[in-house]
């Protein structure tokens, strides 16, 4: 009995060391046989997610071998897991802080977009504030300072309303950037904080004297090229002079925003690089080959149509010799 078992034992062994040896060997995530193949994770950026979502559906269609894992959860969580080896990229839509770069972040950009300030439509004040803007130093005293508490504050022409102002209360990339906007760091914005960039907009949504900032995707709608329901842009004044003219009216759809975030005219901050980043610089064959294929002309070009702004081709060469 023992010797049949001895016997079973020493087959299953030869059986499974056949295999092993004929299994095609993968390095860094290729192999002649199978092409790429292995397991990617990103985790990050809410204004990078929808993105990373439609690149990695249609990199699957070249290489089917791949799987990808994608998580949203705020640019800190993306550094973050990234640089503990939680996920192979980090989605980041924020600059990196020093001691981010020491740790061996590599950002690498793959877009652009922007952040935006948003209003409920049903604000008594919603068509004066479309006709009349808010200056960037308005904004700054209602997300930094707080000295307007009321809409009167800002405009006597305005309702005595309160001002009900959401931020992120997670480490986020729009908000650093928002805040950056005003000189600012987002630990200086003011308000009632709220997790995710469509937590804003929901709370947008339910509150007619609310105000706050969200990244283009969670305000405009793809399909029809406009706002969605209940939540629309607050235009920038950027001269000052109290009024929105045509130079600076370009929100009424989701292509005009685009087009001005692409030509400069809206302001930068709160327009903005959106980063794919790796712990040190990646040695993976396989994530080369993702970070390269969304840098190409195929992928870029479908940007506009998912409310970003591609890469000029001199910011694409730069970014792929960091491969």
């Amino acid at each position: 009995m023992m010797r049949k078992c001895l016997i079973v034992l020493i087959l299953s062994f030869i059986i499974v060391f056949e295999i092993i040896s004929c299994a095609p060997k993968v390095k860094n995530g290729y192999s002649k046989e199978r092409g790429f193949e292995g397991n990617i994770s990103l985790s990050g950026a809410f204004a990078l997610y929808p993105l990373a979502v439609v690149w990695s559906e249609d990199f699957k269609k070249i290489h089917p071998h791949v799987r990808f894992n994608i998580s949203a959860g705020g640019a800190g969580k993306g550094i973050a897991d990234v640089l503990t080896g939680m996920v192979d990229i980090g989605m980041v839509s924020r600059d990196l802080h020093e001691q981010e770069v020491k740790k061996g972040a590599v950002p690498i950009v793959v877009a652009k977009d922007a952040v935006i300030c948003t209003i409920n439509p049903g604000n008594p004040n919603y068509q004066a504030i479309l006709k009349r803007g808010l200056s960037r130093e308005e904004l700054s005293d209602i997300f930094i300072s707080r000295k307007f508490k009321t809409w009167k504050q800002i405009d006597p022409r305005f309702t005595a309303d309160p001002i009900n102002v959401y931020v992120r209360s997670d480490a986020a990339g729009a908000a650093e950037t928002w805040a950056k906007f005003f000189g600012h760091k987002q630990e200086d914005l003011q308000g009632i904080g709220i997790f995710g960039d469509p937590g804003i907009a929901q709370a947008i949504k339910d509150d007619i004297h609310g105000i706050g900032f969200n990244n283009i995707n969670y305000v405009y709608n793809l399909k029809t090229n406009k706002v969605f329901d209940r939540i629309d842009v607050v235009p920038l004044d950027l001269n000052k002079n109290g009024q929105i003219e045509n130079e600076e009216r370009f929100y009424h759809t989701l292509s005009e925003l685009t087009e001005a975030v692409a030509a400069g005219r809206y302001p930068a901050p709160p327009s903005r690089e959106l980063t794919f980043v790796t712990r040190h610089k990646t040695e993976s064959l396989l994530l080369k080959e993702f970070i390269s294929f969304v840098l190409q002309k195929q992928a870029q070009s479908q940007l506009l149509e998912n409310g970003y702004v591609p890469l000029n081709e001199t910011l694409i060469k730069e970014e792929l010799n960091k491969l």
